[in-house]
């Protein structure tokens, strides 16, 4: 059912920096410009997106979204996490680390990307 993932900015730039990181930080390559000016990243059969608002109005994040990206170990979800701070993501919710409940174990580090975006690193243990 999942095709790919798609976000608004309103700053390209800022936005591949970000995102050049994160993806970085677990393996994958930086983001390449198509000739609409959005930003295609392209890592383990996933397709996300960067993209100014086609209607020209300002891009807000989605209120209720998070976006979930698969991670293969804890150290990796850090990784990410520690990289989306460092280009100027913002950290949020509890810290990294494992949360129990439903019978099951996950290990989840939340950021929220420069234009507020809130993305979810996951690990099942």
């Amino acid at each position: 059912m999942y095709s790919h993932m798609m976000v608004g900015s309103n700053d390209i730039d800022r936005s591949k920096e970000f995102y050049d990181a994160t993806f970085g930080a677990i393996g994958g390559k930086p983001g390449i410009v198509d000739d609409k000016g959005r930003l295609i990243y392209m890592h383990n059969g996933g397709l996300f997106l960067v993209t100014k608002p086609i209607d020209g109005s300002e891009a807000t994040p989605g209120n209720g979204m998070t976006i979930g990206i698969a991670m293969d170990t804890p150290e990796q979800a850090d990784a990410w996490h520690a990289a989306g701070v460092a280009a100027g993501g913002k950290a949020i919710e509890d810290p990294p680390g494992v949360r129990e409940g439903g019978a099951m174990s996950l290990y989840l580090a939340y950021l929220r990307d420069p234009d507020g975006n809130k993305l979810c690193a996951l690990k099942r243990m």
